[in-house]
């Protein structure tokens, strides 16, 4: 595994090392000895499966308050996905911006997002599988969203008209979160 951490502090790419042969190839997807040499400890209580069936499907910006807060290590398995994340953290330098990184079958990284991102991602495939561990519970009186277009983050994303839930289509602007909840 290789970690490299992005623009926003933080985050970290993470680059799979497949061993292949005649067989295909073996991979190690999670090793607690080589997160913690890299200076990430987190607690894994909680992995979860979402399977999208349609190029195009936007789903996020999602995050949870405090103290329901999580670090997501988010990995695509099948097909491909625009993952996306946007900075919230109240005394953050990069407050309100956000990165992205392709996550595909292919490619074979995943990206370790710390506690205080909105998180999302957008479909490239018609099928699209993301699993993602998590360190902190659910808590669906915490679930947050920040509305996927804001023009105030000005997210660059690869479609103008994307399949949203109705939840995300009433996610909150940028200047809604900070006037009610100032930041996480």
């Amino acid at each position: 595994m290789e970690f490299v951490e992005r623009k926003l502090t933080g985050v970290f790419e993470v680059t799979l090392k497949p061993h292949m042969d005649e067989r295909g190839f073996f991979m190690r997807t999670f090793d607690i000895d080589l997160f913690q040499k890299s200076g990430l400890d987190f607690n894994w209580v909680q992995e979860n499966h979402s399977r999208s069936e349609k190029k195009g499907i936007i789903r996020g910006l999602h995050f949870q308050l405090p103290p329901y807060s999580e670090t997501k290590l988010v990995r695509c398995i099948h097909g491909a996905v625009l993952d996306v994340f946007v900075d919230l953290r109240k005394d953050s330098l990069t407050f309100g911006q956000w990165d992205s990184i392709e996550l595909s079958a292919e490619n074979k990284k995943m990206i370790l997002i710390p506690r205080g991102f909105a998180h999302g991602f957008c479909t490239l495939s018609d099928i699209s599988e993301v699993v993602y561990k998590v360190d902190n519970v659910y808590s669906k009186e915490s679930e947050r969203g920040i509305l996927w277009n804001d023009p105030e983050i000005g997210i660059e994303w690869p479609v103008n008209d994307p399949v949203l839930s109705e939840k995300d289509k009433q996610n909150l602007t940028l200047a809604e979160f900070v006037q009610q909840y100032h930041a996480i």
